[in-house]
C-alpha cells in the first residue's frame, strides 16, 4: 500500500513538474550546462598544471645554465664557489619548491687524442649522470676541456596527481672555461 502511494506520488511529480522543465529552454539549458561543466573543469585544471609544467621545465634550464656559467668563469673553484654556483642554481626555482632539485656537475680535460678524462665531479641530491663520456664525445678538443652541469627537477602536479605522481625533468648544460681550457678544483 504504501509503495503504491509512492509510485502515484513519483509520476504525479514526474508528470506535473519534471516533463514540462525537461521540455522548456531552460530545462535543456541546465542540463547542456551540467553535462558540460565537468569538462571544462578538467580543461581549466589541465591547463593550470600544464602552465605550472611549462614553467619548471624552464626553470630547470635556467638552473643549468647558471651553474654552468658561474662554475666556468674562472680558472679554477673552490668549495664555497661551487656552493655558491649550486645555491644560485637552486634559487632559479623561486618561488617554485627546490625540495626535490639535483645536480651533478662534472669538468671534464681532453688530452692530446682527444681522449676525455674527469678531472672532478660533484653530486648532490641525484644519482650521478652515468654516461658522461658519451655526452661529451661530440665536444672533445684536443687540449681543452669542458663543464657539463646536469640538473634533475621533480615536478609534483597540483591537480593531476592522481594520474601522474611526478614528472622528471632533467636539462644538460654544457660551457668551456673563460679563463683557461679546463675549470680544476682546489
Amino acid at each position: 500500500m504504501i509503495s503504491g502511494i509512492l509510485s502515484n506520488l513519483y509520476s504525479i511529480i514526474l508528470e506535473r513538474v519534471c516533463k514540462p522543465w525537461w521540455r522548456s529552454c531552460e530545462g535543456i539549458a541546465a542540463t547542456e550546462a551540467a553535462m558540460i561543466f565537468p569538462m571544462m573543469l578538467v580543461l581549466l585544471v589541465g591547463t593550470f598544471d600544464l602552465g605550472n609544467a611549462i614553467l619548471s621545465n624552464q626553470k630547470t634550464i635556467r638552473a643549468s645554465q647558471v651553474a654552468a656559467d658561474l662554475v666556468t668563469r674562472s680558472r679554477s673553484i673552490d668549495t664555497m664557489g661551487l656552493n655558491e654556483a649550486i645555491e644560485a642554481a637552486r634559487l632559479a626555482y623561486e618561488p617554485l619548491s627546490s625540495a626535490s632539485f639535483g645536480v651533478d656537475i662534472v669538468s671534464i680535460r681532453f688530452d692530446d687524442e682527444g681522449d676525455a678524462e674527469i678531472v672532478w665531479r660533484e653530486t648532490r641530491n641525484m644519482a650521478p649522470v652515468s654516461d658522461v663520456m658519451t655526452r661529451v664525445a661530440g665536444l672533445s678538443d684536443p687540449g681543452n676541456g669542458v663543464v657539463m652541469v646536469a640538473i634533475n627537477y621533480d615536478f609534483e602536479p597540483v591537480f593531476a596527481g592522481f594520474v601522474v605522481n611526478t614528472i622528471l625533468m632533467q636539462e644538460i648544460a654544457f660551457a668551456r672555461g673563460r679563463k683557461s681550457p679546463v675549470v680544476t678544483r682546489i
